[in-house]
């Protein structure tokens, strides 16, 4: 009643004023309101949303193994084709014939004595074979190798005894040879199995060994591929071309940090053509220092996403370019395109078309030659890069929403963004790096942790020589097996650089 009468007492150009005051107070409120809601969309998105970046439906998930397929009866269909008779065996889309390499064990089908007799009284004749083949698999088999070692003594003066040579191991007085040694590292770093698990797989054929021990050989292992880690870095760091990202990881027993405390594993990445390769670096912080380190040398052009140590490496050198990440921005805009609430199409779809135009390009000149993917760069993607930057600079959205931060996060990388068109031999995106830390983020789910600062660096050089295997098309299985067979017996610099990976012939690890 009281405010009533004061609203009263009110001239009208002050009751406008007040119910001015009141609807831009309303207003902020349902602005607040509104970014507040957003950002409970974008947090249940990730927790609980598809972590792809297609919006195409219908795709299988990752766990979908034993559902049913739509067509049972092509797959079906499909398997038996790979048993039909050698002579007549068809190429299906999918389904490849088993390899020539594996070995092939042959039974022979014969008919019965009595049914090699025609009904006319005649017997039958041999005119061909009909072979099928059919996989099959023996389980893993373990085997000892005895070292014999001769030895001679002189029966007249009984002064001399002499013993043949021991031959050189790549772990002294251990029981691993390199061919075990090579399976703990591939089936931990590669195929993410952890060290326990190994150990109970160890156990089922008859094997104890605890994993303590199992650990000791991985981190000696890596010990013994140091020298050769150094020199992937200075490839590296005298091409003119490098990668670079970071992920966390939980090492439990670092110095002066608590266990909760991110710590990260750096990885960079570059050299020619030829001899590219993967360096993994662990490091208990993300300190600008750690990149300024490793590139502190380095001159030419570096990929890279928004993170603040790569700008204030670029702005101590003026010898480093920077080359910025569009998928990065893209994926921002995919954000807004999953956590909208109206099914209309809006700027962020019309980003993302952008975008795709400048894939379907890259798609384009994949296979061409350095100065003329450039050429085509300058005439296909400027332009679209062009009308981009101008319809990113003419929306209006709100600085703390979703699509804002896209925008802002976009306006403030173009730069960098731009720069990829300078070079042919740059790429549009810092995929890259991203495809080669995936397989550490996998194997970081099924280990969970490192347990000490030996066993994060330990793994940093054996993710560096298996990454680098795979890119160059080489099992890193035989890879190691063959270096800690001949590692050992080096003795120069230029004999190990002879066993990277991208130098050594692969008839050689041929077994």
């Amino acid at each position: 009643m009281k405010n009533a009468l004061i609203l009263q007492e009110k001239s009208s150009e002050e009751l406008i004023g007040i119910i001015g005051i009141l609807s831009q107070e309303k207003e902020a409120w349902n602005t607040e309101r509104s970014q507040l809601l957003e950002i409970i969309r974008l947090y249940k998105h990730r927790q609980f949303g598809r972590k792809t970046e297609s919006q195409l439906e219908g795709q299988m998930g990752i766990f979908d193994e034993a559902i049913m397929p739509k067509e049972p009866e092509a797959i079906k269909t499909a398997d038996e084709e790979i048993h039909v008779s050698g002579h007549k065996r068809k190429k299906s889309p999918g389904r490849k014939p088993l390899p020539e390499h594996l070995p092939r064990q042959q039974c022979v089908y014969d008919l019965p004595d009595a049914e090699k007799i025609c009904p006319c009284g005649q017997a039958l004749t041999h005119i061909t074979d009909e072979t099928s083949e059919q996989l099959e698999i023996i389980p893993a088999k373990m085997y000892v190798i005895q070292h014999v070692r001769k030895k001679y003594a002189c029966k007249a003066c009984e002064c001399t005894i002499r013993t043949a040579e021991y031959p050189t191991q790549p772990i002294p007085r251990s029981i691993a040879g390199p061919g075990l040694l090579s399976h703990v590292i591939v089936s931990k770093f590669e195929d993410h199995n952890p060290l326990y698990r190994q150990e109970k797989i160890l156990q089922r054929i008859g094997i104890d060994i605890p994993r303590a021990t199992l650990s000791l050989w991985v981190l000696r292992s890596a010990a013994l591929l140091s020298p050769l880690k150094a020199m992937l870095k200075e490839l590296i760091l005298n091409y003119d071309v490098a990668y670079a990202d970071e992920t966390t990881l939980q090492v439990i027993k670092e110095p002066k940090k608590s266990i909760e405390s991110k710590k990260y594993m750096w990885l960079f990445s570059g050299g020619s053509p030829d001899k590219f390769c993967f360096y993994y670096q662990y490091h208990p912080s993300r300190a600008h220092e750690v990149a300024l380190t490793f590139f502190e040398h380095f001159k030419g052009y570096l990929h890279c996403d928004g993170y603040g140590a790569y700008d204030a490496l670029a702005t101590r050198s003026n010898d480093i370019t920077l080359v910025g990440c569009l998928y990065h921005a893209r994926r921002k805009f995919v954000e807004v395109t999953k956590i909208a609430t109206s099914k209309k199409e809006g700027v962020a779809h019309q980003v993302l078309n952008y975008i795709k135009q400048l894939a379907i390009i890259e798609d384009e000149i994949i296979e061409f030659e350095p100065m003329q993917r450039q050429r085509v760069r300058e005439e296909k993607a400027r332009p679209v890069l062009k009308s981009l930057h101008e319809y990113l600079l003419q929306v209006k959205a709100f600085p703390k929403s979703a699509l804002g931060q896209a925008i802002t996060y976009t306006l403030n990388q173009w730069p960098k963004l731009m720069n990829y068109l300078k070079d042919g031999r740059l790429e549009i995106s810092n995929n890259l790096s991203e495809r080669a830390i995936k397989p550490f983020a996998i194997g970081r789910k099924n280990w969970l942790f490192a347990n000490s600062v030996e066993g994060a660096e330990a793994g940093a050089t054996l993710y560096s020589f298996i990454e680098t295997c795979k890119y160059h098309e080489i099992e890193p299985f035989d890879w190691f097996r063959y270096v800690f067979e001949q590692l050992p017996l080096c003795h120069s610099d230029a004999e190990r650089e002879a066993l990277l990976p991208f130098n050594i012939d692969p008839e050689k690890l041929k077994r």
